[in-house]
Formats: structure tokens, sequence, C-alpha cells
């Protein structure tokens, strides 16, 4: 519990709130009205009239029927942790894509929350908790808020589309596909500023980048790959994020490799691995092939062994720099298909697809048919049509 109350007093850092104090309530059932209870409300509700806070941040998402009882008796505005987190994705969505998802977002979990708030909508002001749609937008009725939604989602199926078409010609073009993931603030703008020369926004807050950025990188086998950082993963990340940025964040369904960069000071890493890798399954990109790379390495007292499948670095070394490389480049090829292949003569963009993906070991027409033999990489493999497969017998060693 601790850690996560941290975590929020981080959050709320990053959205430029300053945290006077925190307050603990153990129960043994959340209150289905108050959440904490009405005497612990009331007393909070003193507290925070006696310091002069304006605003009171619960580290659990309240329901409809919790956010309206303690709005009733706070002297000020309440926002949930979801409520925080969709702020801060206000303030930092840069594109129209993001800014979209982020309003999306907003409205489809304010809309139940909307009941008997006209007057406490019309006191907010501004600050925490208001941006992105707005007060103005929150205040209209119910029906026009639904077409707001059906509007943004029909915008984001374009983008979807669009995106889509880049993502098809990428892969006609079989541009090799490496994503950044992991826990937020781990080090991922860092590493991909420091790997390809680029200069993305990095900074020590959460969520300091939001919209995926994309730059080329060359492997010390001579390979170019696309390299992506995209959003940065949260225990408890709200689901309407996860909803609203699928379009984005299929970007990563559609990597080749995933670097999973773990945050190796934070004295609670492995809960942050199974936040990350729970989105990732969430995504249905749980399968595709991991190298995860703990970041800070310099900072942690204890050298750790590295494991198969893992790498510890820091991200300001060179010398880590070209081992990540090397061992991106061995991730990329470790997984090889071995087989055989017989197509007619006559097929020759079969016969190329797989001349250009594959290693040739051996190559016999006889009569209309041409036999291959080939090894590739397992992605690559992935890759190819499904009539070049019909078409392949994989070897069983």
């Amino acid at each position: 519990m601790r850690s996560s109350l941290a975590e929020l007093a981080r959050l709320a850092d990053t959205a430029r709130a300053e945290v006077v104090s925190t307050e603990v309530q153990f129960r043994d059932k959340m209150d289905p009205s108050w959440l904490i209870g009405r005497g612990k409300a009331e007393e909070i509700a003193r507290k925070a009239k006696e310091t002069g806070t304006d605003l009171i941040i619960f580290d659990q998402e309240l329901s409809p029927a919790q956010l309206f009882h303690l709005e009733r008796i706070m002297p000020c505005k309440v926002i949930d942790r979801t409520q925080l987190i969709l702020d801060i994705f206000a303030q930092r969505a840069k594109t129209r894509e993001g800014r979209y998802q982020v309003e999306l977002a907003q409205l489809e979990y304010l809309l139940p929350r909307l009941v008997g708030r006209g007057r406490d909508l019309s006191r907010l002001g501004g600050g925490i908790g208001t941006r992105g749609p707005g007060e103005t937008k929150l205040e209209l009725d119910r029906r026009h808020i639904h077409r707001r939604i059906r509007d943004l989602k029909r915008e984001l199926e374009q983008v979807r589309r669009h995106r889509k078409l880049h993502r098809d010609r990428r892969r006609k073009m079989e541009i090799v596909q490496v994503a950044l993931v992991g826990y937020t603030n781990a080090g991922k703008s860092t590493l991909l500023n420091r790997l390809t020369g680029s200069d993305v926004l990095s900074e020590d807050r959460l969520f300091a980048t939001l919209d995926p950025t994309s730059r080329f990188l060359r492997l010390p086998s001579g390979e170019q790959v696309l390299l992506t950082d995209t959003v940065g993963f949260i225990r408890r990340l709200p689901h309407h994020l996860i909803a609203a940025f699928r379009s984005t964040l299929e970007q990563v369904k559609e990597a080749d490799l995933l670097l999973h960069v773990v945050d190796a000071s934070h004295p609670e890493a492995a809960e942050q691995i199974q936040a990350v890798e729970q989105v990732l399954q969430e995504l249905g990109a749980a399968d595709i092939p991991t190298l995860t790379v703990f970041n800070k390495a310099d900072q942690v007292a204890e050298k750790m062994p590295e494991e198969e499948g893992t790498l510890r670095i820091s991200a300001f070394s060179d010398e880590d720099l070209e081992r990540l490389k090397q061992a991106i480049d061995q991730a990329l090829h470790r997984e090889q298909v071995h087989g055989s292949a017989e197509f007619p003569v006559s097929r020759g963009e079969w016969i190329a697809a797989l001349y250009r993906n594959a290693e040739v070991v051996r190559s016999e027409v006889s009569g209309v048919t041409v036999r291959i033999d080939f090894r590739l990489p397992l992605r690559r493999f992935r890759r190819l049509s499904k009539e070049v497969k019909d078409h392949i017998r994989v070897s069983s060693d």
C-alpha cells in the first residue's frame, strides 16, 4: 500500500500538484457509498479545510456513488487515481491522434459520473482533473457526449486504418520492427535517444512521453531495424486508456522483437515487470520474442548475473549500448527455421519470396518443379504468405 501511495505522489508531481499530506486507512472491505466510511471522510474534509487543500486524490478508483457522496462533504475537488492518470495524458498528448485518444478515454470514464454534478462542474474552474474535454463539454447533455464519443471513435478508426497501411507498407518492404516497452520512467526514451541519436523528450517523471516515436537503428550485422518507443505502462493502468490507445499499442503487436526495459534500481522491479506482462497479455502481445533489458544497472550496488534472454546495462555506457545492439542482433536471428520447399517453376513470385527472405542452402530444378533447401529466422518465416508456406516442409531437427 505504501509503495502504491508513493507512486500516486509521483503521479501527482507529474501533474504539477504539490502533495501536502497523505492519509491511510485499513478496512476489511470498502464502503460502497463512501469508500473509506463517512467518519473518515468527514475527518479528511475537516483537515482539508484547515490546511487550505484544493484537491484530494484517492488511490482507489471511485465509483459514481462514492464520488457523489465524497464531493458533497469535501471543501475541494475530489478525483481518483484513474482521473489523475487521464489528466497527465491530457497534458502530454501532442499529436491529434493522442488528443483524440485521451478525450475518448476521459469521456467514457466521466459519463457515468455526471449525474447530479452540474453545480460541482460549474465551480471547477480549472486545474488537475479538468483538462481534456473541458468544463463546457462536461456540462452538455448525455446525448451530446454520446455523439462526441461516436465521432472520436470514427476519427480513431480512420487513424487506425491509416496506420495499418503504414504497417503493411513496412511489412512489404520487410522492415524489421523492434518495440521498447516497459514500466513508465524505466528509461525507454533515454535508450531510444542514445541508440539512435534522436532527441525524444526524456525526464525523470512518470509518462514523460506519450506519443510513440520511431527511429532507424543499424545493428552490428549491418541490418537496419525500426526502433519504436511506446507509452509507458503502470500498475492498474485504466482500461479506458488501454481501449482508447489500442490503435497506438497495435505497434507493439506488430513488432518482431520487444525490448522490455526495466528499472533495475527500483525496489519493486519484479512487480513492475508483472504489471507490464499483464498489459502485454491484454494486448495479445505476450508471445512475441522478448529481450528483458535491466536499465540503470549503474545505480545498483549488487551486480546480479545475467540470465538467458536478459541484459543488465546503463543507458549512459557506450560499452553497454554496443552489447545491447549485439543482443538485439542475436535475438532477431536466434530462432531459425530449417526446411525445404517445392514449387512449380512457373510460380516465380513464390520462389522470389523465399529467396528474398531465406538463406538458400541448395536449389535444384527437376522438370517443372524446383526444390529449395533453406534456413531463415522464425520472424521472417511467419511473414511468408500462406501460399508459400503450403509448399514448405519444415525440418524436425
